[in-house]
């Protein structure tokens, strides 16, 4: 199957990275290069693009559509929480732009086989890095039920999480649960009929809360934004894409600190705590699709862009 992901804010993104032709830009999330290609065509041959994705597929799919490009472009199979790391290993220890596209790319959700939709009957999966041995299968079948009722309210944001972890357990007692067509009725049996009705498809938090416990989504963002912020140059900025208020909150909030760091009273006449400034947030409200945009792409919906700008 050919990977097609439709990028999501694209013309904000790379206006909103301000590319300097000479600079080196690292997307986190390569995904099928679609924000990638556009940094790239901005690059000078002394511009260095450098791209990392957990997924084998995005890389291959990645590889194939910056071809063009490859005298500037090094792309990385791992993980952006190993950004940093990664990035020293090739010697770069500054760079002058960094985007994150958050969220499950339109191949992965339209390639059924990955387990990342309950809109067709597959092995449970969901994993983002495939060479990882634990799948969505062993969360719905091992974890106790506090467990479930906690990812499923916390990560899902489902009112119906305890009723829905409670109907796991029973299900499982009777026999493993493996695919996605047999969480589903289970599912549907846990959330009363007449909300089922009108609330959009009865699975879609519980798959949110299962994928992001997976691939621990929010705490490998949590943990990666501040080292991020660290490695841009004087006027650099960080570009981060989200598409559910979990991770919106936590980009907010980190822009909100750096920008802000000072940890003394409010009654303080003067900072005595030497926490200083890392720069500034650009965007004081998030930057949301064009209507149009929605329109051509029903999954931008729910898309919000923040940029935080590095001042030294």
């Amino acid at each position: 199957m050919e990977f097609k992901h439709k990028s999501v804010l694209l013309e904000e993104c790379i206006e909103g990275l301000n590319i300097k032709p000479d600079g080196i830009y690292v997307d986190g999330t390569l995904g099928g290069a679609g924000h990638a290609s556009q940094v790239c065509k901005q690059l000078s041959a002394k511009g260095r693009f450098i791209g990392i994705d957990q997924d084998q597929d995005a890389i291959i799919a990645a590889s194939e559509r910056l071809g063009e490009y490859a005298d500037r472009t090094t792309i990385i199979r791992s993980n952006y929480c190993r950004m940093v790391q990664e990035l020293e290993k090739r010697g770069v220890y500054q760079v002058d732009g960094i985007l994150l596209d958050l969220g499950v790319s339109s191949y992965q959700l339209d390639n059924a086989e990955r387990g990342f939709t309950y809109r067709e009957d597959v092995p449970l999966d969901m994993r983002m890095d495939q060479r990882q041995a634990k799948t969505a299968r062993d969360i719905v079948n091992d974890y106790s039920e506090s467990e479930l009722f906690r990812i499923i309210r916390d990560y899902g944001e489902d009112k119906f999480a305890k009723n829905i972890a409670k109907h796991i357990v029973l299900a499982r007692k009777e026999s493993p649960i493996e695919t996605t067509g047999q969480l589903n009725e289970i599912i549907k049996r846990a959330i009363p009929m007449k909300i089922r009705a009108k609330g959009g498809h009865p699975s879609k938090r519980t798959y949110q809360a299962i994928r992001i416990e997976l691939n621990r989504e929010l705490e490998v963002l949590r943990d990666s934004l501040d080292s991020m912020i660290d490695i841009l140059n004087d006027g650099g900025r960080l570009c981060i894409i989200t598409f559910h208020s979990l991770e919106d909150r936590i980009v907010k909030n980190i822009f909100r600190r750096n920008e802000n760091p000072c940890t003394c009273p409010s009654n303080f006449p003067v900072c005595v705590c030497g926490k200083k400034t890392k720069g500034k947030v650009v965007t004081r409200k998030p930057i949301l699709p064009s209507e149009e945009e929605m329109e051509q792409n029903p999954r931008s919906k729910s898309a919000k862009l923040r940029i935080f700008e590095k001042k030294i």
